[in-house]
């Protein structure tokens, strides 16, 4: 079957987005052709927006309208601990517990030698900034409990031992080789309160 090229290109453009085959890409772009003008319009604003309104702040890399985000700059907050994640949507899944009240710090990433991400490709250096810069007395890793997640956290809690900052993990209450991203808000609430000292 022949399929008209505006219709391949938009396949092929979804079709890259993490969790989406081909045969998903296909129904959503059918969904998007059959959708009204209006509707149509509304999703383009909104990528279009998430390009032109959102960057990343400054200090902790989450996600921001602004310079600086609004939880690094809140002074609510406790400031002496610091929760280092591996992205942006773990910080959306810690704060929907409500168990947290502190900073945060978004590596990007993990370690992952396979995959050919590095201590360089992560932003691991500016966390040890951030340890000079401030009175922080806690780091705790919030990382995916998968291999590279532990390995992540092992080389992060060797990096910060000459650092005068307590270290600790959160606990396994989530299920190894779990993300996050997909845990339910009781199961963070119990890792957070639960995590051990490395």
């Amino acid at each position: 079957m022949i399929i008209s090229e505006p219709l391949q290109i938009a396949i092929e453009e979804l079709n890259k987005f993490p969790g989406i085959g081909k045969k998903t890409a296909q129904r959503l772009t059918l969904h998007i052709l059959k959708a009204n003008s209006d509707d149509v319009n509304l999703l383009i604003n909104a990528i279009k927006g998430l390009k032109e309104r959102l960057s990343f702040c400054k200090v902790c890399y989450n996600i921001t309208e602004f310079e600086i985000c609004e939880i690094c700059s809140s002074t609510k907050r406790d400031s002496s601990i610091i929760c280092v994640v591996e992205e942006v949507s773990d910080v959306i899944a810690i704060e929907k517990s409500g168990e947290y009240r502190g900073r945060y710090h978004v590596l990007g990433g993990v370690l992952s030698p396979l995959s050919g991400v590095n201590q360089d490709d992560l932003k691991i250096k500016e966390l040890l900034v951030r340890l000079n810069d401030s009175l922080v007395t806690e780091i705790i890793l919030a990382l995916n409990p998968d291999t590279e997640g532990d390995t992540t956290s092992l080389y992060l809690a060797k990096v910060l031992k000459p650092y005068n900052v307590k270290v600790t993990r959160i606990a396994r209450g989530l299920p190894m080789g779990g993300d996050l991203e997909f845990a339910d808000d009781a199961t963070i609430s119990r890792a957070v309160q639960g995590r051990i000292v490395l």
